[in-house]
C-alpha cells in the first residue's frame, strides 16, 4: 500500500505564515510598500511576494531608505533585482533629507547617517501615502524587536508604543486605521538568521556578494571590524589590516562590522551560524550597541 507523507517542514509553515500575512495586507490596505535594501531578510521578503502573487507581478512597490554610505555591491544588487523583477522602486534619500534641511547631518570620529533614516522614512511614507510597510525584522534579532507584533501600529507621528499595542489572536490581524497611521508589517518576525538562510539555501536564492568570504580591508573599533572607506573616519591608532570577512548583516557602511570567516557558501554559512551564540545586531551593528535600550528608542521615534 502507498503512504503517503503528509508532514511540513518547519520552512514550509513559516513560508505560508508570511505569504498569509502579505495576502492579508494587499487585500486589507490600499497602498502597501515593502522595504528592500538589498539585504537578505528584503530578499527573502521578496521571495515570499513573489509565491504570494504568482503568476501575477508583486502589487505594491519596493522602497529602499538609502543613506548615501552603502556598500557598492548591495546597492547593484538592489537596483537589479527589481528591474528583473519590473518591480517599482522608490529610493528614499537621506542626501536629500539633508539638503532640504530636515535633518543634520553627524560629524566626527563616530559619525553615522544611520539614525538619521527614520526622518526620510517617514517623510516618503508621508509623500507616497503608503499605509502598511513591509519590513524584515526579526524576534531573534534583539530585545526591543521581540517586543513586536506582526502588525506593528504607528501613530500619525510614526512612533510605536509597545505599551499600546493591538492583541494578535492566533493569525487574526487589525489592520484599521485612520488617515495619517500607518501599520508596519513583519512576515519574516518568527524565523530565525538560520531560517534565513536554510530559505535562501532550499530555493537556490541570489545574494550579495558581501554574504560571503572575501578579502577586504578593515579595522578595528570597539570589538567590531568596520571597512575602510571614504565614510568613515580612522584615529592614528586605529590600522588597517587585510583580512579574510564576510558580512552577516548589511547596512550604513559607517557603523556595520564584517566578522572573520571563510565561510564561501550557503552550507557553510549555516555550519557557522549554528554554532555562533552571538545574535547577528550584537556582533555586526554599532548603532545597536550603544545601549540595550536603543533600538527600542529608535522604535518609538518611528524608525523600522
Amino acid at each position: 500500500m502507498l503512504q503517503r507523507d503528509y508532514t511540513t517542514s518547519q520552512l514550509d509553515v513559516l513560508e505560508a505564515e508570511a505569504i498569509h500575512i502579505m495576502r492579508e495586507v494587499a487585500a486589507e490596505f490600499e497602498r502597501p510598500c515593502l522595504l528592500f535594501s538589498g539585504g537578505k531578510d528584503s530578499i527573502v521578503m521578496l521571495r515570499i511576494a513573489e509565491k504570494a502573487f504568482w503568476p501575477a507581478p508583486i502589487p505594491f512597490p519596493l522602497m529602499h531608505v538609502d543613506t548615501g554610505h552603502n556598500f557598492p555591491e548591495v546597492i547593484e544588487f538592489r537596483d537589479r533585482r527589481a528591474a528583473e523583477l519590473g518591480a517599482r522602486l522608490v529610493v528614499a534619500s537621506v542626501q536629500d533629507s539633508i539638503d532640504a534641511g530636515r535633518v543634520v547631518e553627524e560629524t566626527g570620529r563616530r559619525a553615522s547617517r544611520n539614525r538619521l533614516q527614520t526622518t526620510t522614512l517617514l517623510d516618503a511614507i508621508e509623500d507616497n501615502e503608503f499605509d502598511a510597510v513591509f519590513g524584515g525584522a526579526r524576534r531573534d534579532e534583539e530585545k526591543a524587536r521581540a517586543k513586536e507584533r506582526v502588525f506593528s501600529f504607528r501613530d500619525d507621528f510614526g512612533q510605536w508604543d509597545p505599551k499600546n499595542q493591538r492583541p494578535e489572536l492566533w493569525n487574526l490581524y487589525n489592520a484599521k486605521i485612520r488617515k495619517g497611521e500607518h501599520i508596519r508589517v513583519f512576515p519574516l518576525s518568527n524565523w530565525t538568521e538560520l531560517d534565513i538562510w536554510d530559505y535562501i539555501r532550499r530555493e537556490g536564492i541570489e545574494i550579495p556578494s558581501i554574504y560571503y568570504a572575501h578579502t577586504r580591508k578593515v579595522f578595528e573599533r570597539d570589538g567590531m571590524l568596520l571597512a575602510d572607506s571614504e565614510f568613515v573616519t580612522r584615529d592614528e591608532d586605529e590600522q588597517l589590516v587585510e583580512m579574510t570577512v564576510r558580512y552577516r548583516t548589511v547596512g550604513d557602511i559607517t557603523c556595520t562590522g564584517a566578522v572573520q570567516s571563510a565561510a564561501a557558501t550557503v552550507e557553510e554559512i549555516i555550519e557557522e551560524i549554528a554554532a555562533t551564540r552571538i545574535t547577528e545586531r550584537g556582533a555586526t551593528r554599532a548603532d545597536d550597541r550603544a545601549s540595550e535600550a536603543s533600538m527600542e528608542d529608535r522604535k518609538r521615534m518611528g524608525y523600522f
